[in-house]
Formats: structure tokens, C-alpha cells, sequence
């Protein structure tokens, strides 16, 4: 059956439903079901590019970066595949957040609330075993298991882990969590999200309202999603890169140059090595390097 709305597993998508001006009301509704502590009221989208001290420093660029009115600021990922060192990358763009706010002359080193929201496509190595846990909050504690720092706050969600049919949908983050896993099944709204935030959620989402020009950004972004999930899940699964190695991202790595471009970018911004992303595309190291 052919979809009726997106998948807010694409870039686009994910964009459509939470990242955009129009999308504020509904990227305030998930976050408030999520971080209660934070009572969001307002935000402010911030510069999703973030740039280093100098050039030579490395960068870093988020999905979805915001500020509400108290000041604090919020990280929202969007993780479609595992990666090498996915929790060392989740807290070198948590470092951004925390310099910015370096005030010139006499400071006291007085520091807002930072929270990194990750919603990830894919189950953590450790938890292979585990297929209840969704919701996994990171602090700093102590020895004595107390918290020592409670302005930085890691939030994962392991969508693979949520498996609540309707009916058992309880609370405002059961229904968001539900939303965004069925949301590209759905072919009519169900009658539990029939409130004014879940309608202009699945407006946003309508693939028949979106141009000529978006419908073929989104069939492109949606294809590259498929592809790159596919190959990364199955190398990490089997332990080994005979997915990536046999080529078998539907044929895109053979032939023109602007796909092998395409499938370096996907697997250079996710973490794989450049070692593999040469044997992948065939492209040389200068080339990668300089993607």
C-alpha cells in the first residue's frame, strides 16, 4: 500500500514533522513529554552549524537545536544506524553548547541547562538481550550512584525497543513515541491522536500536500535512508562489512560518480571509517577527506 504520510526516519521528514518554524508546537509537546523538568513553553531554534575556535577545529552539526525561554538549551539527534563511538560523538556535540555560553571578561562560570536527545533507529550493543528498556537517561553521578551534576542530561530512546500496540498507549510520550514509529504505516489518523498537536502533526506529514520539488526531495532522501540503513545494519549485525563490501546499496556505488559522492557523505557524517568508505565507493582517500 502506498504511503500516505512520511517516514520521520528521512532527514526530510524528521525536519517536516519537528524542525521547521510552522513545526514549533509539536516539537514543544514531544520535548514537554520528555523533559517535564524543563517546562518549555517557548523556543528558539539556534544555529544548527557549529563551528570550532579556528578552521583546523572540528565541527559539528545537529539535526535540531534550540533554546527555551529559561535559557536552557536542547540537542535533538535523529540516530538511523549504529556508528563507531556513537556515545563519544553524542558528548563531543554536548561540548558545544557548554563553550558557547563562555561569557568575555569577569564570569563566574555560571552555566545553563544542556539536554541531547538522541532517538535512535537502532538497538545499543548492550542491549541486545534487553527488549523492554526504551527510554535510557544519562547523568553524572557520584560513587554513591547520586547525582553530581544535574544541568547536562543524555536522553536515548531505542525506537526498536517500543512495542505498544494502541491500546496500551498511557501517557503524552507513549503516544509521540507511537506516532513516530507507525507514523509511515498509518493510513488515516487513528482516533487517539484526534487533538489539535497530533492533527497539525499529520497535516505536516501529508505527502500529498507537499510540492512537486518536496515529494521528489523526500523520494530521494528516502532512498538514501533505506540504503545506508540497510548496508550499516547488516555489516554491524553480521559482524562483518560483507554488506558494504559487495556493494549492496542497490547498485548506487557502481557507475556514476555523484552516487559513490552521496554514499561517502551518508557514511563519513555517520562515523565509518575511511578505510571502508574506499573500499565502499572506490573513491580515493584525498577524495573522502575532502567531503
Amino acid at each position: 500500500m502506498k504511503a500516505k504520510y512520511v517516514n520521520p526516519f528521512t532527514d526530510f521528514g524528521f525536519k517536516k514533522i519537528f524542525g521547521e518554524e510552522a513545526s514549533k508546537p509539536m516539537l514543544i509537546d514531544f520535548l514537554s513529554s520528555l523533559l517535564p523538568e524543563s517546562n518549555i513553553v517557548d523556543l528558539t531554534f539556534k544555529d544548527k552549524y557549529q563551528l570550532g575556535k579556528n578552521d583546523e577545529d572540528r565541527k559539528a552539526v545537529y539535526d535540531i537545536y534550540c533554546q527555551n525561554a529559561n535559557g536552557e538549551r536542547i540537542i535533538v539527534e535523529l540516530q538511523k544506524a549504529k556508528q563507531n563511538y556513537f556515545k563519544d560523538r553524542t558528548i563531543f556535540y554536548s561540548s558545544f553548547p557548554i563553550q558557547e555560553q563562555a561569557e568575555k571578561g569577569e564570569w563566574n562560570f555560571k552555566l545553563e541547562a544542556i539536554f541531547c536527545i538522541g532517538i535512535l533507529d537502532f538497538k545499543f550493543d548492550e542491549d541486545k538481550d534487553n527488549q523492554e528498556e526504551v527510554i535510557h537517561t544519562v547523568q553524572l553521578k557520584d560513587h554513591h550512584n547520586r547525582v553530581f551534576y544535574d544541568k547536562l542530561k543524555f536522553v536515548y530512546l531505542e525506537m526498536p525497543h517500543f512495542k505498544k500496540s494502541e491500546n496500551e498507549l498511557v501517557t503524552r510520550l507513549d503516544k509521540w513515541l507511537y506516532f513516530i514509529k507507525n507514523l509511515e504505516d498509518f493510513q488515516q489518523i487513528p482516533e487517539i491522536f484526534k487533538d489539535d498537536i497530533f492533527i497539525q502533526a499529520f497535516n505536516k506529514a501529508e505527502l500529498a500536500k507537499y510540492s512537486v520539488e518536496e515529494r521528489e526531495e523526500y523520494e530521494h532522501n528516502l532512498k538514501i535512508y533505506r540504503d545506508y540503513k540497510n548496508t550499516i545494519d547488516t555489516a554491524f549485525d553480521e559482524g562483518i562489512l560483507e554488506g558494504i563490501l559487495k556493494g549492496k546499496i542497490e547498485g548506487k556505488i557502481e557507475g556514476k560518480i555523484e552516487g559513490k559522492i552521496e554514499v561517502a557523505k551518508s557514511l563519513k557524517e555517520n562515523g565509518v571509517s575511511i578505510e571502508i568508505i574506499i573500499k565502499t565507493t572506490g573513491l580515493s582517500k584525498k577524495e573522502i577527506e575532502k567531503l
